[in-house]
């Protein structure tokens, strides 16, 4: 069902791909070693950073958590926002509203 938002869809996945990326390993995520992930051109890593960007939006409607390599990307209902973390530090958010 994914998250509950007022922003158009289109710019919340554009604003998480953004923010996913700063997320150094994240292909881990769909179990890609690093040799791999270099092995594709950067058209396809964008590609795979899109998908993993609607396939969080969804998740987060269920899993308010969800490690990402060595991030963590949390839904946080009350202020209505995403958030990506390294651990303790906050690389960005993603405005829902």
């Amino acid at each position: 069902m994914g998250v509950k938002h007022g922003r158009d869809y289109e710019g919340i996945l554009t604003d998480l791909t953004t923010a996913i990326g700063r997320i150094p390993d994240r292909y881990v995520f769909f179990e890609m070693d690093a040799e791999e992930w270099e092995r594709l051109g950067a058209p396809e890593q964008l590609e795979v950073d899109e998908a993993l960007a609607e396939d969080l939006f969804y998740a987060l409607g269920e899993e308010s958590v969800i490690p990402v390599g060595s991030g963590v990307v949390i839904h946080d209902k009350e202020q209505h926002r995403i958030h990506i973390l390294i651990g303790e530090e906050e690389l960005t958010f993603v405005p829902l509203i």
